[in-house]
């Protein structure tokens, strides 16, 4: 009996030692927790995400559609494409509008008492010249909603739309998101009332003396005003005159922007065949277009570098894609989604012919730190993604929400089968302090925050390409 207990001790320890030694040597396939930190390992320690972003805000500058700027930004994205290693890239044309806000925007309110007051205004995005070039004037009307014109006299007025984002929202996207229609409708519901002009509160929680532009949308059946946007301070300050003496401020403005026309410019695309299923694709992108006051480096140069650098990281962990992987900087974003409409379309057209898109990520909501991704997703897919939340949460990604993706990925939903969307969710409490203004500048981006956003884009394309079905 004393021999048998010796034989079955000699076994287990046997085993236990078999088991020890089988732990320790390494797997033929990688886990997804090595993997993604092999990938931060890779950012952290030898990113070129910072420097990127430095050439693309110094060397090149802003990036406005249609924009001399815009087409050396293409040629720069495709070349560091080329250099990270893609098997192809191309430019994926598209008729682009292009448009100048000159060097004249300026306005002044007028007091009773002749008291002159500057205000620091700049056109928005597409907006028409005052005419001639010259100042118009007229009596001050301020509103908060655009429905308040349906009942106001604003016959050769000049109308301050002037509703703050709302404070109470924690989610600042869904803040601009309230206040947006101001900015893209109110011009052509000015026009409607009778209105000669209109000034815009700025899209910003900030209290400052920065006008921050963006687009607006003009109705073909109404007159086009010149549109600025104002300060924040600015229109605070017109408001509380227009309270105390309605009707008696006099506001003065011109602005001398210029449509240019149509431009062929294009997206900018990077692809990586698969091993296994080079038919299936994985886009990950940013857009390369920005406003032009500032750099445009959270909105969207980020974005932009994000992507080469996910790029760039999984080349250099020597990852092997099972599906084929697009890298893609979209044209025109900013001032019509002409880039992310196009590449919908061409997404239709290889849908049709065999290729699916099983999955898109976008990276345009700036470099901040990263909380998680922001889902447009069938349950199933939403499901999946949620499954990784262990493997991400030593890197403090835990948001994992439903809503919007992004604007240039956006249209792929219409597509049948219908991909998975995310869009990339960092901190947005200061993002709207900088966007669409002079200070959104490779300065005010931080170096490791930008760093932790490209390696979880890169990661999260790595968990797509390996278990998206």
């Amino acid at each position: 009996m004393h021999s048998v207990k010796i034989a079955f001790l000699t076994l287990g320890m046997m085993s236990l030692e078999a088991g020890f030694q089988a732990s320790a040597q390494p797997s033929t396939t990688p886990s997804d927790s090595l993997l993604i930190r092999q990938v931060f390992n890779e950012v952290l320690s030898h990113g070129e995400a910072h420097e990127n972003l430095r050439v693309l805000c110094k060397d090149i500058g802003h990036r406005l559609s249609g924009s001399p700027s815009a087409d050396r930004a293409m040629a720069w994205g495709q070349q560091r494409m080329d250099s990270y290693g893609v098997d192809t890239s191309y430019i994926m044309p598209v008729e682009v509008p292009a448009w100048t806000r000159g060097d004249v925007a300026e306005a002044l309110a007028l007091s009773p008492d002749g008291t002159a007051m500057d205000l620091h205004i700049t056109a928005l995005g597409g907006s028409v010249p005052t005419e001639d070039d010259d100042w118009i004037e007229g009596p001050l009307l301020v509103v908060r909603h655009l429905d308040a014109l349906d009942t106001l006299d604003a016959r050769g007025h000049i109308v301050l739309f002037n509703r703050p984002m709302d404070p109470l929202l924690i989610n600042t996207g869904a803040a601009y998101g309230g206040a947006f229609d101001q900015r893209g409708g109110g011009a052509s519901v000015a026009a409607e009332a009778g209105a000669i002009g209109v000034l815009v509160r700025s899209l910003t929680h900030a209290l400052d003396t920065l006008p921050h532009t963006g687009s607006l949308r003009y109705k073909d059946s109404v007159d086009k005003l010149p549109a600025a946007a104002i300060s924040t301070v600015d229109a605070s300050a017109l408001a509380k005159m227009h309270r105390a003496t309605p009707g008696t401020i006099q506001v003065r403005m011109r602005m001398n922007s210029q449509d240019l026309g149509n431009v062929e410019q294009g997206n900018v695309v990077g692809e990586w065949r698969g091993s296994e299923f080079p038919h299936e694709i994985i886009t990950l992108g940013g857009h390369l277009d920005s406003w032009d006051i500032g750099e445009g480096a959270h909105d969207d140069g980020s974005g932009v570098v994000h992507t080469l650098e996910a790029l760039r990281a999984l080349k250099a962990i020597g990852y092997a894609p099972r599906r084929t992987l697009r890298f893609v900087l979209f044209i025109n974003e900013e001032n019509g989604n002409r880039g992310g409409k196009r590449y919908a379309a061409v997404a239709a057209e290889e849908h049709a012919s065999g290729l699916r898109h099983v999955a898109a990520m976008e990276s345009d909501a700036g470099g901040f730190v990263p909380r998680g991704v922001r889902m447009d997703a069938p349950d199933q897919g939403v499901a999946m993604v949620r499954s990784w939340a262990n493997t991400l949460e030593p890197y403090n990604l835990h948001y994992f929400g439903r809503g919007g993706a992004g604007v240039d990925i956006g249209p792929l939903k219409n597509l049948k089968p219908r991909p998975l969307l995310l869009g990339l969710v960092p901190d947005g409490q200061r993002y709207f302090d900088l966007h669409h203004s002079s200070q959104d500048v490779w300065e005010n981006v931080h170096k490791r925050e930008l760093e932790l956003g490209a390696a979880t884009c890169a990661s999260m394309v790595l968990l797509l390409d390996r278990h998206a079905e």
